[in-house]
């Protein structure tokens, strides 16, 4: 499983003092482009395809309060995914330091080209280095994004 550990800044505070809703989606992003840049494809790499990952809807269940400076565990997985990759549905859970599942972000997005605004499959790479990713129980395969041209 791919996992990263972070830890809850005092930004990602609310006002009851503890981990508020936003971190947990700017953590999730973080974990995605970390996993991204590892399996190489930096912010670079996407600005020369002129492709970039949008997420289209995020789900954020909570289970157990994260205070400040606490450590956490942030685990990146596929939930759903379209044969060509052109929409994936992805998963974190955030752990934090006792074990205890604090958060699960869900979220539904695709690959968007960015000279057309449209959806896309990505290139073998990129579909390679997200089919590397664990697959969840509940994982499902989503239809493809891609509309056949009519001629």
């Amino acid at each position: 499983m791919y996992a990263k550990t972070l830890y809850a800044g005092w930004a990602d505070m609310d006002f009851n003092s503890h981990m508020k809703n936003t971190a947990y989606l700017d953590k999730a992003a973080d974990v995605r482009q970390m996993f991204l840049i590892e399996h190489g494809f930096p912010m670079e790499e996407f600005l020369r395809l002129r492709i970039g990952p949008v997420v289209r809807k995020d789900e954020v269940e909570y289970f157990n309060e994260v205070g400040l400076q606490q450590q956490i565990t942030v685990t990146y997985a596929l939930a759903g995914h379209a044969a060509d990759g052109s929409r994936f549905l992805l998963r974190h859970e955030i752990f934090r330091a006792d074990g205890k599942l604090s958060a699960r972000v869900t979220s539904a997005g695709g690959w968007l080209n960015l000279a057309e605004r449209k959806l896309m499959a990505p290139p073998r790479a990129l579909l390679s280095a997200m089919n590397s990713l664990e697959k969840t129980d509940d994982f499902i395969v989503l239809p493809s994004s891609i509309k056949p041209r009519l001629t």
